[in-house]
């Protein structure tokens, strides 16, 4: 989205000022577009009050922190907020709020199925010297401020994911083609501040380390996923689950208990058939709450019932002729293959052939 889009008659808000002022690369992508999230929420309730058209949102990404030049970033309608000197590897004080134990429903007996289907991958462990390999297709949204949203073209995004024990500034790198892809073709470091392996740096033998209890691990998710103004706790947990599941490999019997866990979260439900950016139908798995902006969906393959992508919506809180609401799909994506290889730039050899 384009981030020119002052109100010809009026002062610029202070969330515009915010907007539009210089950036830096101290977040990932996913906390910048969180916050940009938030900051269009803002601008759409002061447009709201002079009857203007609300913006429609780019979808999060994971947390992956690409240091590219920022006039790149402005030409692909990249909108971003710096909050300097975070610290991405100490948990809040506060007590964990764990919510009530959701009740017994088609979405926790599906996810069920599928931790019993994790538990029996074959996972071999990736060392602290190599790297894990993500391809997917994706399609994002092109639309202009203050437009309606417009889906751009499925294009490639390939990721190194580093295994390094830690402090590390690289946590991995990055290479889109394709139409609509930023910087098509060019390989770039994913960076953050200085991180110790953990939810912002997920290695495998961080994720080895955690526990197999659903009930410990979920503890431990509401502990240390923070929560951005104008999600509930319980939307957080959900969105870093998701986040896992599209960047790591991981020890079957951590997948088997995150997706114990996640059938815990209150308000989760199921959807008998959802599409990825492949085009493939799988199992959705979704969670709509109405104090937040947008939701995602989490696909599953329906025969190996291995995560196959996910779906992002706007959400909409206006209900159509059949009482229902038209929540709007801005983003999508499909994770076409998993590696492990020894550099980054290199592809796993069933790709290569």
């Amino acid at each position: 989205m384009n981030a020119d889009h002052s109100r010809a008659g009026f002062a610029r808000s202070e969330t515009e000022e915010l907007l539009a002022a210089p950036v830096d690369w101290d977040l990932s992508p996913s906390r910048h577009l969180h916050q940009k999230d938030i900051l269009m929420q803002q601008i759409d309730r002061d447009h709201h009050s002079l009857g203007e058209t609300s913006p429609a949102p780019r979808r999060r990404l994971p947390r992956l922190a690409l240091m590219v030049p920022a006039t790149s970033l402005a030409l692909a309608g990249a909108l971003v907020v710096t909050f300097s000197g975070s610290d991405h590897t100490s948990a809040p004080t506060a007590k964990p709020l764990v919510s009530s134990p959701a009740r017994v429903t088609n979405a926790s007996v599906t996810l069920g199925r599928i931790a019993d289907a994790a538990m029996k991958t074959d996972t071999t462990p990736v060392k602290e010297d190599q790297f894990v390999y993500i391809r997917r297709l994706a399609r994002e949204n092109k639309g202009t401020f203050g437009g309606r949203v417009v889906l751009g073209a499925a294009h490639k995004e390939e990721r190194w994911m580093s295994q390094k024990p830690g402090p590390v500034t690289t946590t991995g790198w990055l290479r889109s083609s394709g139409k609509d892809a930023v910087m098509p073709g060019q390989l770039g470091p994913i960076t953050t501040s200085p991180a110790q392996p953990g939810l912002w740096y997920p290695t495998y033998t961080w994720l080895a380390s955690l526990p197999t209890d659903p009930d410990a691990l979920l503890k431990l998710l509401y502990t240390q996923t923070r929560v951005e103004k104008g999600d509930s706790k319980d939307e957080a947990v959900f969105g870093t689950v998701g986040e896992l599941l599209s960047s790591v490999i991981m020890p079957p019997a951590t997948a088997s208990a995150l997706y114990k866990a996640a059938a815990k979260i209150p308000g989760i439900t199921w959807i008998p058939d959802a599409t990825d950016a492949a085009g493939r139908h799988g199992i959705g798995i979704t969670r709509r709450d109405t104090r937040s902006a947008t939701r995602s969906v989490l696909i599953f393959n329906k025969d190996t019932l291995a995560y196959a992508g996910s779906q992002a919506y706007l959400i909409s809180h206006k209900a159509n002729a059949r009482g229902t609401t038209d929540d709007v799909l801005f983003g999508i994506d499909a994770v076409m293959e998993r590696g492990v290889v020894d550099r980054q730039g290199e592809v796993p050899a069933t790709t290569a052939s």
